[in-house]
């Protein structure tokens, strides 16, 4: 049994499995395949060839290009845009809008704007996306990663299993975060950059007290090239300076030189990175 509005758009070659759900003016592109249960609001676009497991919701407006797949139980929100050739993993959560706590200092913008992912995305299990935040083509995110809005994921970024990255932050063009790192709000993290697993990035150097605070937040800006090491702690605002080497187990308390290598707790200066490491001259 299916409930299909009138005027949908299905051509013949779409397949539809039992008690799917297609609203008004739905279009659909040809040999479109569709679980059980799937539920398309008004107004939603699919791409020819797109394939959506059992129990997908698309919400009102959303728009996926050709050859997208959707795994089983997966969400996709209100007017998201998805590129040709992405993959979304079963019961992840595509361009949520956000729901602060009541004591957040984030509060939800007026017209926070659709999540766009450029083509050939790769999306994990268990992930949430939140609306707001726009990836370049061939982004990867690992399974149970979280990505707040008002991001912006240059292409052939790789996100890891189970990062968070927090709301108004950058991050450059093949740069890559590895599995449980935290990414703070309002970083940014240039081009090429190398993030190892349990890094963590902060960005109040008032741990929530005093308002004089909200003026003042601020994450860490990572250069171009840099490496931190697995487990270091960047403190606020630092300044990482392109081509540095964070060492494993670092305390970045303050700025760094270009090329070198920093390492302890704190941090300091031990030698220059070898040429050798450093990446090509743009």
């Amino acid at each position: 049994m299916r409930q299909i509005a009138v005027n949908a758009k299905i051509p013949a070659s779409a397949k539809l499995g039992p008690f799917c759900v297609i609203g008004e003016n739905v279009t659909l592109g040809e040999n479109v395949t569709l679980g059980a249960g799937c539920v398309l609001a008004d107004n939603v676009t699919l791409g020819a060839d797109t394939i959506c497991g059992n129990h997908v919701t698309i919400a009102q407006a959303a728009s996926l290009g050709e050859r997208v797949q959707l795994g089983d139980h997966t969400v996709v929100y209100e007017n998201s845009r998805l590129g040709s050739g992405c993959f979304i993993g079963s019961n992840s959560s595509i361009g949520r809008l956000p729901r602060p706590a009541s004591t957040s200092t984030v509060k939800v913008q007026a017209g926070l704007p659709a999540l766009e992912m450029g083509e050939g995305g790769i999306v994990g299990c268990s992930v949430t996306l939140y609306a707001g935040s726009v990836y370049g083509e061939r982004v990867f995110v690992g399974d149970g990663a979280v990505v707040r809005e008002r991001c912006k994921i240059q292409e052939n970024v790789v996100i890891g299993s189970g990062v968070v990255v927090e709301n108004d932050t950058s991050i450059g063009a093949f740069s890559k975060i590895q599995t449980g790192a935290y990414i703070t709000a309002y970083m940014e993290i240039a081009e090429r950059v190398f993030i190892a697993p349990m890094v963590t990035t902060t960005n109040d150097n008032f741990m929530g007290r005093t308002e004089k605070r909200l003026k003042l937040v601020k994450g860490p800006v990572i250069g171009r090239g840099a490496r931190v090491g697995g487990g270091a702690i960047l403190l606020p605002g630092v300044k990482v300076a392109p081509e540095t080497f964070i060492a494993a187990g670092a305390l970045v308390t303050k700025d760094t030189e270009p090329g070198r290598v920093i390492k302890g707790f704190p941090a300091r200066t031990v030698r220059e990175v070898p040429a050798e490491e450093k990446l090509p001259e743009k």
